[in-house]
């Protein structure tokens, strides 16, 4: 089997630690020989209304796009510049205690990173699936 080796990530919405109760939000997909990274999500408003009543859905969004402003390399405060995709990857597969955190890791092959995030937002985010 031919394609380009990949690895991905959901990104995970947290509203309360303790609870330990996630909605998936996003997904990250990173394939170094392709030298492909992004990230996509899709913030379904009635679907956060129901999970988290108590969050702004400006502010999970801001957060959000916080995280894919990292997959492109843009520094901000409290973020260094990461010039290399891997790093970025790197940064953000790394356990954190905040609302958005990664999943685990998982992986595959593909001819096409692009077309496989759009397909993987589709089954594992977006709440019809599709």
């Amino acid at each position: 089997m031919s394609g380009i080796g990949y690895q991905y990530v959901l990104l995970r919405l947290v509203p309360s630690i303790e609870r330990e109760e996630f909605l998936n939000v996003g997904v990250v997909v990173y394939a170094q020989m392709a030298d492909f990274l992004d990230a996509r999500f899709d913030l379904a408003p009635q679907r956060l209304e129901a999970f988290a009543p108590h969050l702004d859905p400006a502010d999970v969004e801001a957060a959000l796009e916080g995280m894919c402003a990292a997959v492109r390399g843009e520094a901000c405060a409290g973020r260094p510049a990461m010039p290399k995709l891997g790093q970025r990857f790197g940064w953000i597969t790394a356990p954190r205690s905040t609302i958005l955190q990664p999943g685990p890791l998982h992986g595959g092959v593909t001819d096409d990173p692009a077309l496989t995030l759009d397909r993987l937002v589709s089954r594992l985010v977006t709440p019809s699936g599709g």
